[in-house]
């Protein structure tokens, strides 16, 4: 194995430790508040995730935090938050 690969994968995994161990802070990326998201537009679950068109079963992981949407839901989900009325008229909900 390359040797500047390994060390940091040794690095990496000193991190998760610490992190773990709460002696480090992690980082996420792309974190948005998403059930904020969807309670500002005034919809339900089902008819949210049915606007942007992901499953409920999607939605609920993100808003629980259990997933964190990527890619493109990222960005339709901070132009939603933006300017919800515009996005969910122009998504015919």
């Amino acid at each position: 194995m390359d040797e500047k690969l390994f060390s940091e994968l040794k690095l990496s995994l000193r991190q998760a430790k610490a992190i773990r161990a709460g002696q480090l802070e992690g980082r996420r990326t792309n974190v948005i508040d998403v059930k904020a998201v969807r309670e500002r537009t005034r919809l339900s679950q089902g008819d949210f995730a049915a606007a942007i068109n992901v499953s409920v079963r999607t939605l609920q992981n993100w808003e629980q935090r259990r997933r964190a949407p990527t890619g493109p839901a990222v960005a339709l989900l901070k132009v939603v938050a933006s300017a919800p009325d515009v996005v969910l008229k122009a998504l015919h909900h």
